[in-house]
């Protein structure tokens, strides 16, 4: 049986596959273009790939998971904490209006109140460390009278007490913000701020790499630079204290109460306290975290 031949006519009304399709037949009005360099507005993925975009992003965030997933488990086993976790901001990474994060990453933890928890800036401690930017500690979550309470159910869950975060920060943006939580109540000394402010510092560089590769603007460096290279930061210089502050400025450093330095040293709590006021005045700092911090920047605890 033999088949009628078809008349010609027009192109039929289906839309022709685009070239990300990986059509070779010619356009309606016109021939195919012949093989050459890819259209300006990017090479084609070949069928049921990912844009190479894509794939730059979803590298990025492989990145970021393994970073800092593995930050939350140094913290307890290079610091010495019970728990670890790890903040990460709602918008990755956070500008200057963050508006809070979400705990996905953790080690040591018993319970599961405090995975996937949203904390918004400003709420808890770890909130604040996002809202202010600055690393801040407690030795008693529950009693402290200096942040809110609205995690306090899941903190007790874990039978948590003393707690340090630091946030993860670069050029202005934050990364993420660390917690260090010990199962006791204790001060934080210089030694275990300084451990956990170093691993965030290197989880910071990795995570500017992995936001970089997919262009994040927190991995661009907003500094003007010269022809030339640039050159290292200057070191910061130490400010002048006197005699009096600088003893009270290291035992400070070492997590000691203000009447324990009262007591060590033979002084009243008030002129500890006045000792203190002036180091972080001359320091241009606002709390005996950042103090203990810019004392070790500054040679002071050497």
């Amino acid at each position: 049986m033999t088949t009628a031949p078809t008349a010609p006519g027009p192109p039929t009304s289906a839309a022709p596959r685009s070239a990300a399709a990986g059509s070779g037949a010619p356009a309606p009005d016109g021939p195919a273009a012949p093989d050459g360099p890819a259209a300006p507005d990017g090479p084609a993925a070949p069928d049921g790939l990912p844009a190479p975009d894509d794939l730059a992003a979803r590298a990025a965030a492989l990145v970021r998971d393994a970073v800092l997933g593995d930050l939350a488990r140094r913290v307890v086993a290079d610091c010495g904490a019970d728990v670890g976790l790890v903040g990460v901001p709602d918008r990755e990474p956070a500008g200057p209006a963050a508006e809070g994060m979400v705990l996905r990453h953790w080690a040591g933890t018993r319970a599961d109140l405090l995975h996937g928890l949203a904390v918004p800036a400003g709420t808890g401690l770890g909130g604040r460390a996002l809202a202010e930017r600055t690393p801040s500690w407690v030795p008693d979550y529950r009693a402290a009278t200096t942040i809110s309470h609205h995690y306090d159910a899941a903190v007790t869950a874990e039978d948590l007490y003393a707690m340090l975060t630091v946030p993860l920060l670069h050029h202005g943006a934050v990364h993420g913000v660390v917690y260090a939580s010990l199962r006791a109540v204790v001060p934080f000394g210089d030694v275990r701020i300084g451990a956990v402010t170093r691993l965030a510092e290197a989880a910071t560089r990795a995570l500017a790499g992995a936001a970089a590769w997919c262009g994040a603007p927190a991995a661009a460096d907003p500094a003007p630079r010269g022809p030339g290279p640039s050159a290292p930061p200057a070191p910061r210089l130490a400010p002048p204290l006197t005699r009096r502050e600088h003893e009270v400025l290291r035992w400070a450093a070492t997590g000691r109460t203000n009447p324990e330095i009262a007591a060590q040293l033979g002084l009243t709590c008030n002129t500890v306290t006045g000792y203190l006021k002036s180091a972080m005045h001359k320091l241009g700092v606002r709390n005996r975290t950042e103090l203990a911090l810019a004392a070790r920047e500054s040679g002071l605890l050497d």
